[in-house]
Parts: C-alpha cells; sequence; structure tokens
C-alpha cells in the first residue's frame, strides 16, 4: 500500500469530514460524517501499521466506533463532547442510525485501500 496516497487520502478526509458538520442537509450532517470517520481512523492505523490487513483494521475501527456509539447513551463525557473536537471525535448523541453509516465506512475503506 502507498504510504504517500494514505496520507494524501487522509489529508482530504480531515475537511470533508469537517465539511458535514458545516452542512445545512440533515442527512449530510448527521450521517456522512460517521462514513468519512471509519474511513479516517482505517487509513490513519494502516498508515501506521501498513503490513495490518485492511478489512482486519476496517473492522477493528468498526467495532470502535460502534462502541463509542453505544458510549453515548453515558451522559458522563458531556463536558468533552460540548465541544467542536469532542463532538466530532465522540459524537454528540446516540444515533442507531450510525451503525449502518460506519458499516458503509468500513466497506469502502476496505475498497479504497484496494485502489491506493
Amino acid at each position: 500500500m502507498n504510504r504517500r496516497r494514505l496520507l494524501i487520502a487522509l489529508a482530504l478526509l480531515v475537511p470533508l469530514g469537517l465539511l458535514t458538520k458545516a452542512s445545512s442537509l440533515a442527512l449530510v450532517r448527521g450521517h456522512l460524517g460517521g462514513v468519512f470517520y471509519v474511513i479516517f481512523w482505517t487509513y490513519a492505523v494502516l498508515l501506521a501499521r501498513p503490513s495490518w490487513r485492511p478489512a482486519r483494521v476496517a473492522i477493528a475501527v468498526l467495532v470502535v466506533t460502534c462502541a463509542i456509539e453505544v458510549f453515548q447513551l453515558s451522559r458522563w463525557p458531556e463536558g468533552v463532547r460540548a465541544t467542536f473536537l469532542g463532538g466530532a471525535l465522540l459524537g454528540s448523541e446516540f444515533d442507531p442510525w450510525d451503525f449502518p453509516c460506519y458499516a458503509v465506512g468500513a466497506a469502502i475503506a476496505v475498497a479504497g485501500t484496494r485502489a491506493l
């Protein structure tokens, strides 16, 4: 896997993910960011560990992301999630419709690694 291409993909994913938060379309603002989130973290792990299998990394990222989503049911990290960065990384509220978006992100990440 080409590390330079991974870096370029990561550099593109950050502004795309941030732009989803500013979208006036509820579907984009609420769910597309989750797709980019899973792709970003999959590529970030693969950049650090290029010998790891992309499908396994994507599944691990998917599991962790789903766990974070379930963790949103807890009100413990309210202060962290109230900040922009905390909300962008941890989300702001539980939404079961995010799970399919995360799965789509994992599938795109695996397919994207083949192209990279």
